[in-house]
């Protein structure tokens, strides 16, 4: 699975998303400008100690990512779609794309991709979710269908066995 990021403006949202990634074996794309520096202790203080475990690409604007990732099967998440998140096929390489915290994605983009659209569900007007949550949401959804692939489905308790109760 890949995660983008389209502008992102707060190092805390992309750290956080950057630890989500780590934890579920995803690519995370930025696509500049982005609201901050990769190199900023907010960033590195919401991933932990993960960050340096991250898979990580920096393009240097949409255009750069659509020629590094040609033939990229792309889900844009916004709150302006018809469909939502759970109404989609994710395919294993798949790519989501989530726009910057203050505006999301360019409606211009979002009508070139309007088959790809996809959106949370939410009550009343709220303006939308965190960024962090959005992409846990969607990308959970994305590896459910597809069976968590490569991931550890069974936990283990540290003091006791499962087998007590």
């Amino acid at each position: 699975m890949n995660i983008v990021l389209l502008e992102p403006e707060i190092p805390a949202n992309t750290g956080n998303i950057g630890r989500t990634c780590v934890a579920t074996g995803t690519r995370l794309h930025l696509i500049e400008p982005m609201g901050f520096r990769l190199t900023e202790k907010e960033i590195k203080r919401a991933g932990l100690d993960y960050w340096k475990d991250l898979d990580v690409t920096v393009y240097d604007n949409y255009q750069d990512f659509l020629d590094k990732n040609p033939g990229a099967k792309i889900y844009m998440a916004t709150t302006k779609a018809q469909k939502t998140y759970t109404h989609v096929e994710y395919e294993p390489d798949c790519y989501i794309m989530f726009g910057k915290e203050s505006a999301g994605i360019p409606e211009e983009l979002l009508l070139a991709n309007k088959e790809n659209t996809i959106r949370i569900p939410m009550v009343g007007d709220i303006r939308s979710l965190n960024l962090g949550n959005s992409v846990a949401i969607v990308l959970y959804e994305a590896l459910r269908q597809n069976n968590f692939e490569g991931m550890k489905l069974e936990g283990k308790l540290h003091h006791h066995s499962w087998d007590e109760a």
